[in-house]
């Protein structure tokens, strides 16, 4: 029989607060698998969709991620802070320790019940749908057989990995009744470059064949140039040169958006640049130091010079509302070049 506490010991042995929320769920979360440098955790979530409160994307109705943390360990990733809601508060816990969740199919067939299909709803806002570990867990794959059976939805899906290409089958049947946007991400085509920001992540060059492949299976698929990096990739030559990989490879459209550094992102990110472009220290503190987010001058310089680079290669914006067929590969130049400066620069 357990002794009880006298209060004059109650001092020595406090009763600490228990967490609480997905606090609580990931403390309870079973070991699942491993990986090199990487644990990874059976999850018990509650939802699937999750209601964006962006104020980045407000186009954006609901997002799903299909894990929480990220096998990719991208130098700039902005999520990271989405561990600390776990009360894991090292940075690179966001990249070492990744939770599955479980029974995402189901709850998605439940909450899309009491959602208006004409929402708009992302997968892989935060976290790469399409991690490796997806090739065993399958489970981005489960939800996509959900939205094969549904009609009318919007749905658009962010990635970085070529293994988008294994779930063709999929993709095909739900573009036949629902609005279906493919992003791939390339934030250089620098193979170098990308190792060093994206240690994890495909080649560039598996991900221009990714789109490529895509767009074969008359899929609407383009590029996100993401984030730009100031000093780094944010020039209109290195523009121009992904504007012509993306019209070689039939991109349906070309998106960029510039670096903004969360608290939880910028120890990670700002070693990178200290080790490898350390003449860009003083630039990036400039720039960063009172603010996460780039200044209005510089992302209005940014969104002329994408536009031009657009123009160039006769590459369209990302569509936020009507979207033309899948497979039309007719090109047709921006109405206005300089239009762009007043648009979002993920549209």
């Amino acid at each position: 029989m357990a002794k009880k506490l006298r209060p004059e010991n109650a001092a020595l042995f406090p009763i600490l607060p228990q967490p609480t929320g997905i606090a609580r769920l990931a403390s309870h979360a079973e070991h699942a698998a491993d990986g090199h440098l990487i644990e990874f955790k059976a999850l018990e979530v509650h939802s699937i969709l999750n209601k964006s409160t962006s104020k980045r994307l407000r186009w954006l109705a609901w997002s799903i991620n299909p894990y929480r943390g990220c096998e990719f360990g991208c130098k700039y990733c902005y999520a990271r802070y989405t561990h600390e809601f776990m009360e894991l508060r090292d940075p690179l816990s966001f990249e070492r320790i990744i939770f599955l969740k479980q029974n995402a199919a189901w709850l998605l067939e439940q909450e899309l019940r009491k959602i208006d299909p004409a929402d708009e709803i992302a997968i892989g806002t935060a976290t790469d749908p399409y991690q490796p570990i997806e090739r065993r867990a399958r489970i981005t794959r489960s939800l996509l057989e959900v939205f094969a059976r549904r009609q009318g939805y919007h749905l658009g899906i962010v990635t970085k990995s070529r293994l988008i290409e294994r779930d063709i089958d999929l993709l095909t049947e739900i573009a036949k009744h629902n609005k279906l946007v493919l992003h791939i991400t390339i934030t250089t085509p620098n193979t170098e470059l990308a190792r060093l920001l994206e240690p994890r992540a495909p080649r560039p060059d598996l991900r221009f064949q990714a789109v490529k492949r895509l767009r074969e299976a008359g899929l609407r698929t383009g590029i996100l140039c993401c984030p730009l990096l100031p000093g780094i990739t944010d020039t209109q030559e290195a523009l121009n040169e992904m504007a012509r990989r993306a019209a070689e490879v039939d991109a349906s459209f070309l998106a960029a958006n510039p670096l903004f550094l969360k608290p939880c992102s910028r120890p990670t990110y700002l070693s990178f640049v200290r080790e490898h472009f350390p003449s860009l220290v003083d630039d990036y503190a400039k720039r960063f130091d009172h603010a996460d987010f780039a200044a209005p001058a510089y992302r209005q310089k940014l969104a002329l010079m994408l536009e031009q680079a657009r123009h160039l290669h006769g590459l369209s914006r990302r569509p936020l509302d009507v979207l033309p067929p899948p497979g039309n590969t007719v090109r047709k130049p921006p109405e206005s070049i300089g239009s762009a400066v007043q648009q979002s620069l993920f549209a």
